[in-house]
């Protein structure tokens, strides 16, 4: 029985040390919550205050802001004073490549599973 060797691509990216692979999986982590991939998809449409964000996801805006507060320490929102009213904004457009990526595969895996089951 012979064995199948796969050469490296020497394109790819060299694995990350142990610190990085700490920050990288914080970042999945904070985005892991299912309320704050809410919050994230209600401002992919622009700025909004917590108001607005309150009114469109329908949680409390104590739940709300504190979403919020725990995104903008990631530096994955940002937010300014607008005379009472705090508005939040998208700090990091890469978070939509991301999402993209991964909603694309699992629109994948769902379509191969509707074919199997003649769906």
């Amino acid at each position: 029985m012979s064995s199948v060797r796969l050469k490296r691509n020497p394109s790819a990216p060299k694995p990350l040390p142990p610190g990085a692979l700490e920050m990288v999986a914080a970042r999945f982590k904070m985005l892991a919550e299912p309320m704050r991939l809410r919050l994230l998809n209600e401002l992919r449409g622009g700025e909004k205050s917590v108001s607005e964000l309150v009114e469109t996801t329908g949680a409390g805006q104590a739940n709300v802001s504190k979403h919020l507060g725990l995104l903008a320490e990631a530096g994955m929102v940002g937010r300014r004073k607008d005379g009472l009213n705090v508005i939040y904004f998208v700090a990091d457009e890469m978070l939509f490549e991301l999402c993209d990526l991964v909603c694309g595969r699992l629109q994948k895996e769902l379509a191969e599973k509707a074919a199997q089951f003649g769906g």
